[in-house]
C-alpha cells in the first residue's frame, strides 16, 4: 500500500508540472521565438519571385489613408508600368495603432478597439464596433480603373487583399498593446487570453511575425523590398 501511495504521488506530481511546463509553452508571451511564430509563412514572402517588391511601413491609422497610397503602388505598377501583378508584390507591415486593423469585427466588437484606438463609426457616431477598414464597397464586376467604385479604385483592405497584398500583423504590438487596454478600461481579462483571442480572430490570410521592426529589415535587406512610409 505504501508503495502504491508513492508510486501515485511520483506520478501526480510528474504530470501536474509536464501540465504546467504545456501552458507556460503554449502561452502568450512578451518575446516570440522562433518557433512560436509563422515564420515559414514569412521566409516564402521574401522568396517570391516578383520583379518589383515594397513593404509599407505603417504605424498610424490616420484615416486608413495608407489603404489609398498602397492602392496607387498597385495601379502604378499594374497601368502606369504594364506589369501582370505576379511581377509585383506590396507588403503592408502594420504595428503600433495601425496593428488592430488586422482583427476581425468580433474582437472589435467585443473589446474596446475603438475607444482605444479613437475611430467612430460614421453609422453610430459612436466608438467603432467594426473593422471599418476592412469591409469592401466595390461594384461587382466593375473592372473599369478609371471607375470610382471598380476593384482598382478598392482601397479597403479585403479589395486590397483581393489584389495580392500581403498583410502582417506584429506579435509585440498584440502583448503590449493588451496590456495597456486591459489596464486603461479596467477590463477582466488577462493579456495572455486576450492575445489569444486576437490571434485566433485575425483577418483572413494575415501573416503574423515576431516583432514587425525586425520584419521590415528583413524584408528590405533579405527580401529585396524598397521600403515606404506614409507620413
Amino acid at each position: 500500500m505504501s508503495l502504491d501511495r508513492k508510486q501515485f504521488l511520483t506520478r501526480g506530481l510528474a504530470a501536474m508540472a509536464a501540465l504546467a511546463a504545456g501552458t507556460t509553452a503554449a502561452s502568450a508571451q512578451l518575446v516570440d521565438t522562433r518557433a512560436d511564430w509563422q515564420a515559414g509563412d514569412f521566409f516564402q514572402l521574401l522568396r517570391r519571385p516578383a520583379r518589383y517588391k515594397q513593404v509599407y511601413d505603417i504605424i498610424a491609422i490616420d484615416h486608413g489613408i495608407f489603404l489609398n497610397n498602397i492602392k496607387n503602388s498597385l495601379n502604378g505598377f499594374q497601368f502606369g508600368l504594364g506589369l501582370k501583378p505576379a511581377q509585383f508584390q506590396v507588403v503592408a507591415a502594420l504595428h503600433g495603432p495601425s496593428n488592430l486593423l488586422n482583427l476581425s469585427d468580433a474582437m472589435w466588437d467585443k473589446y474596446p478597439l475603438g475607444a482605444f484606438s479613437g475611430l467612430k463609426d460614421p453609422r453610430t457616431g459612436k466608438w467603432a464596433r467594426r473593422n471599418l477598414f476592412y469591409p469592401s464597397s466595390a461594384r461587382a464586376g466593375d473592372n473599369n480603373p478609371d471607375s470610382e467604385r471598380s476593384r482598382y479604385q478598392d482601397k479597403s483592405i479585403a479589395g486590397l487583399k483581393a489584389r495580392g497584398v500581403q498583410f502582417l500583423a506584429c506579435h509585440t504590438a498584440m502583448e503590449e498593446q493588451s496590456r495597456v487596454m486591459i489596464k486603461k478600461f479596467k477590463l477582466a481579462v488577462t493579456p495572455d487570453a486576450m492575445v489569444r483571442d486576437w490571434l485566433a480572430h485575425l483577418q483572413p490570410k494575415t501573416f503574423v511575425v515576431a516583432a514587425m521592426v525586425m520584419a521590415v529589415a528583413l524584408l528590405q535587406t533579405d527580401g529585396h523590398f524598397s521600403y515606404i512610409t506614409v507620413p
